[in-house]
């Protein structure tokens, strides 16, 4: 029996291939570019990188049918929730990289005369002027400003990458090579911070123990699935299940398969990396990881239950709501007893997990739409959340997340207060924000797919969480600074507009949310 000729679908690949060429010149300019233009060099090439493939989505989706098509012998799904999830993850990620690019004094500490006013400043730390310093001066100028650390961009690329390949694979072998592309950078990006690198390099090492042994689990899970279907191509595998749905090597399967994808969107009891990773990493890491990777996770979750796993719908569906339940409690509980900014949002991120999962168990097409739109308006909410809290640094120039010393940041930083206000109010699911829409959304479709006792959990834990969210409102704008203050690290123009973008966004889809959730609709029809 012949095999069929490999044929690559370049139009419709071109967004991963613009991003994973972008990736290669980065590490060839890391190579080759003189020190002193890397830095220039490395974010005008990740950023034009981002924006190509972005413009690249949009065309892809101007030629691709409402049912979408497949690519490279099928081992590649470009319909409506590919091409909207790649989407949001390509502009998520163009504010994560301007974040990652904002070079302040807070992750090193600045050398020479007026460093300490520089920071308490704002002002931005990476000096071009260093190499008018004697060579050994300016080099170790540069390095500690982070002029010299410009790894991270080729290393981000690699993940968006992988994140953009993710939600795409229609087998199981690509999923699992995606979910390694995204994974691995990541395990770096997060030791990588200059300042605090002790709890940085924790934080990376227990990334990468985790998520290997998810990944383990993922591709054993793999392996029974081939064994019991004797395909990698997920409408296959649905074929194979609906004629011997209750096999129980199946089954198996399909369980230790849910660990991985469940560890990778940070689902209980698979979640126990995400506080420690998310406050040992670099800020703007973080913030990319809680947006990004959850969107890309989600896809690739949504179109194994929606496509593979339909005919096992009485087995998968019993352990989601358990799963889901668990998430939302778990996730807002632990976070009402945090002392830390970045601690909180990222239990907070777990109770988000446990929402978004009831617009999953749906099982409906509205589970999709509700799902997506969902995925979209919490990325921009928390990279914006997670922007703002990098700009607050203590009297030596450090990132301070202790809640205790947040005490009246909003009276003196009306701006920041306010904006921070927002993001939180929008996690709270308030009227007029983007989560309001964005619950009322997936508890619908789940109330809908016959989903109502937990729609009554996520309400009732929605209002549980808001109570941490005001917490912190309160403490910055109807409390006394303690006695050492904050100061606020006033970003570049491009991060300032960044964030503002966020925030544009959270206020738009909370007042006006009907175009999005238009084009989410039209666009949850999933290739089988």
């Amino acid at each position: 029996m012949s095999m069929p000729t490999p044929s690559v679908e370049y139009v419709l690949l071109s967004p991963m291939l613009i991003v994973f060429g972008v990736a290669v010149a980065g590490v060839l300019a890391e190579a080759f570019v003189p020190r002193r233009f890397r830095y220039g060099a490395q974010v005008t090439l990740a950023l034009a990188g981002l924006v190509a493939a972005f413009v690249a989505v949009i065309a892809v989706a101007r030629r691709t049918p409402p049912s979408g098509e497949t690519a490279v012998l099928r081992a590649l799904a470009i319909d409506g929730p590919t091409l909207l999830l790649q989407g949001t993850i390509l502009l998520v990620s163009v504010m994560a990289v301007i974040f990652i690019a904002e070079r302040r004094g807070g992750e090193g500490v600045p050398v020479g005369p007026g460093a300490a006013t520089a920071v308490a400043a704002g002002l931005d730390s990476f000096t071009p002027q260093a190499s008018a310093v004697p060579d050994s001066v300016g080099e170790r100028h540069a390095a500690q400003a982070g002029a010299t650390q410009t790894e991270v961009f080729p290393l981000t690329m690699l993940a968006v990458g992988g994140m953009l390949v993710f939600p795409a694979a229609n087998d199981l072998l690509t999923m699992f090579v995606a979910l390694e592309v995204l994974s691995l950078p990541l395990y770096l990006l997060c030791g990588l911070a200059r300042h605090r690198r002790l709890v940085s390099q924790e934080a990376g090492l227990k990334y990468f123990l985790l998520g290997a042994f998810s990944s383990a689990f993922f591709l054993y899970g793999v392996a029974l699935l081939y064994g019991a279907t004797g395909t990698l191509n997920l409408p296959g595998i649905a074929d194979a299940l609906a004629k011997q749905p209750d096999g129980s090597l199946a089954l198996v399967g399909v369980a230790l398969l849910a660990v991985g994808l469940l560890f990778k969107v940070g689902a209980v009891p698979f979640h126990s990396w995400i506080p420690d990773v998310y406050q040992g990493a670099p800020t703007p890491i973080t913030g990319f990881m809680a947006a990004a990777t959850k969107v890309a996770a989600f896809g690739a979750l949504l179109r194994v239950v929606y496509v593979a796993l339909p005919p096992l719908h009485d087995h998968w569906r019993p352990v989601l709501w358990a799963i889901s339940i668990l998430t939302m409690v778990v996730g807002t509980v632990t976070a009402i007893n945090q002392d830390d900014v970045k601690r909180m949002l990222a239990y907070s991120s777990v109770a988000h997990v446990g929402f978004i999962l009831t617009g999953v168990i749906a099982d409906i097409p509205a589970g999709v739409s509700s799902t997506m739109f969902y995925l979209v308006a919490y990325s921009f909410s928390t990279i914006g959340a997670f922007a703002v809290v990098g700009l607050v640094r203590g009297a030596n120039g450090d990132e301070n997340a202790s809640m205790s010393r947040w005490g009246g940041l909003g009276r003196r930083y009306p701006v920041v207060g306010l904006l921070f206000s927002m993001f939180l109010l929008a996690f709270a699911g308030i009227p007029l924000t983007s989560g309001f829409v964005s619950k009322f959304a997936v508890f619908k479709a789940a109330a809908q797919g016959g989903a109502v006792p937990l729609v009554i959990i996520g309400v009732i834990a929605s209002g549980v969480a808001a109570y941490f969210y005001v917490r912190v409102i309160v403490l910055m704008f109807f409390t006394e600074p303690p006695v050492e203050e904050l100061h606020v690290v006033m970003p570049s123009f491009w991060s300032k507009a960044a964030i503002a973008v966020c925030a544009a966004v959270t206020i738009l889809l909370g007042v006006v949310p009907q175009p999005l959730l238009d084009l989410a609709e039209q666009a949850a029809q999933l290739v089988r």
